[in-house]
């Protein structure tokens, strides 16, 4: 509580009138902000053709769950395998290059194929085996449709003969070289379509093999190293 006036000295009472004089005027007090109106907006219904939507949406993924548990069931029993391929022999008869260049060559080689599946047949549709020197194409042969049962082996004997076929200076004259050398390095590249069946179904897929072949020079050319292998 302040001192009263009549206890101050006149000094004191003029310089608080002076310093109230001084003083701005208060500001008035902004008014009280409107409350916010809350609009809500009006509820859209759902329509027979969006619930029929997510019916079909909802159908399809379960039959997609279903169809890739029995896949996977069926994978598991069946465990399918490719078929191997391997060369048993081969035989290396004659490789001669006359001008300008052109090579022919006759060669002969056993191959085993085998269907490693205990609960799989196979029938391979159409097969094509290709010779190769340095990547040059030089002798190429179609094999006859034929079909393997379950766990069985089949040998096949493919006779390659190369006529007139014209390779370049450099390639004939590795291909001399290699003769002189007694190593001559084929490569045979076969494809084969295959088509797996197994109890009430069936799939088909295309089977590749490469064989890089090492080879004595001809007439009596024999393996001398081999490797294959499948994808």
């Amino acid at each position: 509580m302040g001192t009263p006036y009549h206890f101050q000295s006149p000094r004191t009472i003029m310089n608080k009138i002076i310093n109230m004089k001084q003083q701005p005027p208060a500001l008035p007090q902004p008014p009280p902000p409107a409350p916010t109106k809350i609009i809500l907006q009006p509820r859209h219904r759902t329509t027979p053709a969006m619930w029929c939507a997510a019916i079909v949406c909802f159908a399809f993924s379960i039959l997609l769950i279903v169809a890739g548990v029995v896949i996977l069931i069926v994978f598991l029993a069946v465990k399918p395998r490719a078929p191997s391929f391997d060369l048993a022999n081969a035989s290396l008869n004659s490789v001669y290059i006359d001008s300008p260049a052109y090579f022919n060559g006759d060669m002969t080689f056993v191959a085993n194929i085998s269907n490693p599946n205990q609960k799989i047949d196979m029938v391979f549709r159409s097969a094509t085996v290709e010779l190769f020197f340095k990547d040059r194409p030089m002798a190429s042969q179609a094999l006859p449709p034929f079909a393997q049962r379950r766990g069985q082996s089949r040998v096949l004997n493919v006779h390659m003969v190369s006529s007139r076929v014209l390779l370049p200076p450099e390639v004939a004259m590795e291909l001399v070289n290699q003769v002189r050398s007694n190593r001559v390095v084929y490569t045979i590249r076969s494809a084969f379509k295959v088509e797996a069946r197994f109890w009430f179904g069936h799939y088909s897929y295309w089977m590749y093999t490469i064989c890089e072949l090492e080879l004595t020079a001809p007439p009596c050319g024999v393996v001398a190293a081999r490797r294959c292998r499948t994808k």
